[in-house]
C-alpha cells in the first residue's frame, strides 16, 4: 500500500464525506475507507472530536485501529475573535487537549485576512501564544491559509511568516487556494518551505473545484520543486466543496491516484 516515497506522506481531509458530530461512527467509517484507499494520514475538523471528550482513552484505541496518522485537528470557523483573528484561545485550547488525548500531531488554525499592520501584528501574536500552548501539550502549531492572505502581493502570508516565531508557528499551505488567489506555488514552496510542514492540495477548472490532477493546478511543477528542494512533510488531499457537497471516494479516489502518480 503506497504512503510514504521520498519524503512525502501522504494524507486526507476528512471533508470529502458526510461526517456527522454527534455520530463518532461516522468518523470512524470515513478514516476506514481513507485507509483502504491507501492514504497514510487524515486531518479533520474539530467538531468531529468533540463529542468523545468524555471518552478521550477509549476514541483514541479506535482512531488508532484505523491504522493511520493523524495529522491534526482543524479550527475552522465562521466567525474569528475580533481582535486576533484567529479562534479564541479558550477554544482552541479545549481543542488542542482534546486533539493531544487522541493523538493528533497537530492543532491547524484557519483565521480571518487581517488587513493593518496592527491586526496583522495582532495575528502574529495570537498565533504564537497558541503555538506555544499546542507546544506544551505536545502538538505543533500550523496556520492553514484561504485564498484572501494572498492579495496584494501575498501581502499577509509574507508579514505572518515575517512576524511569528518559527519555533511555534508553522504553516500548513493550502496551495489550492494560494494558487487560486495568485500565488506562483512553485516560487513561493521554494523561498518559504523550511517554515511548512504540510499542503492541503485541490484543482479548480474554470473557477469550479475538480478532483485533483484534472484541473489547472500545476501538481507536477509543485512534486518537482519539492523534490529539488529536498522537503519532507505532508500532502493532503482536500475534496471539500463550497456549495456544500460532499463528493467522497468519486473525488478522493482519482486524487490519490493523482498524488501516487506525481509523488510517488
Amino acid at each position: 500500500m503506497f504512503s510514504r516515497s521520498a519524503g512525502f506522506s501522504l494524507g486526507c481531509q476528512t471533508n470529502a464525506w458526510p461526517v456527522d458530530p454527534q455520530n463518532f461512527d461516522s468518523l470512524l467509517a470515513v478514516l476506514q475507507k481513507v485507509r483502504e484507499l491507501g492514504f497514510a494520514g487524515f486531518e479533520t475538523g474539530f467538531r468531529n472530536l468533540q463529542s468523545q471528550a468524555e471518552h478521550l482513552d477509549e476514541a483514541r484505541k479506535k482512531i488508532e485501529s484505523a491504522g493511520l496518522q493523524f495529522f491534526g485537528v482543524h479550527i475552522f470557523l465562521q466567525q474569528y475573535d475580533g481582535e486576533t483573528h484567529v479562534a479564541p484561545a479558550d477554544l482552541y485550547q479545549r481543542v488542542a487537549q482534546i486533539g493531544a488525548a487522541l493523538g493528533a500531531q497537530r492543532l491547524i488554525l484557519s483565521g480571518a485576512p487581517a488587513l493593518t499592520d496592527t491586526a496583522l501584528a495582532n495575528k502574529a501574536a495570537a498565533l504564537d501564544k497558541a503555538g506555544a500552548f499546542a507546544k506544551g501539550l505536545g502538538l505543533q502549531l500550523a496556520y492553514h491559509n484561504h485564498d484572501k492572505e494572498f492579495g496584494n502581493s501575498a501581502w499577509e502570508i509574507r508579514g505572518l511568516l515575517r512576524r511569528t516565531d518559527p519555533e511555534l508557528t508553522h504553516f500548513l499551505l493550502d496551495a489550492g487556494h494560494a494558487f487560486r488567489g495568485g500565488a506562483d506555488i512553485p516560487a513561493f514552496l521554494e523561498e518559504n518551505h523550511r517554515r511548512i510542514v504540510g499542503l492541503h492540495l485541490r484543482d479548480f477548472r474554470h473557477g469550479q473545484q475538480v478532483p485533483l490532477g484534472s484541473g489547472d493546478f500545476p501538481l507536477a511543477d509543485v512534486a518537482v520543486t519539492l523534490r529539488k528542494i529536498g522537503w519532507q512533510g505532508w500532502v493532503l488531499a482536500e475534496e471539500e466543496r463550497e456549495d456544500g457537497s460532499k463528493p467522497g471516494e468519486t473525488a478522493t479516489r482519482p486524487a490519490f491516484e493523482a498524488l501516487k502518480r506525481y509523488f510517488g
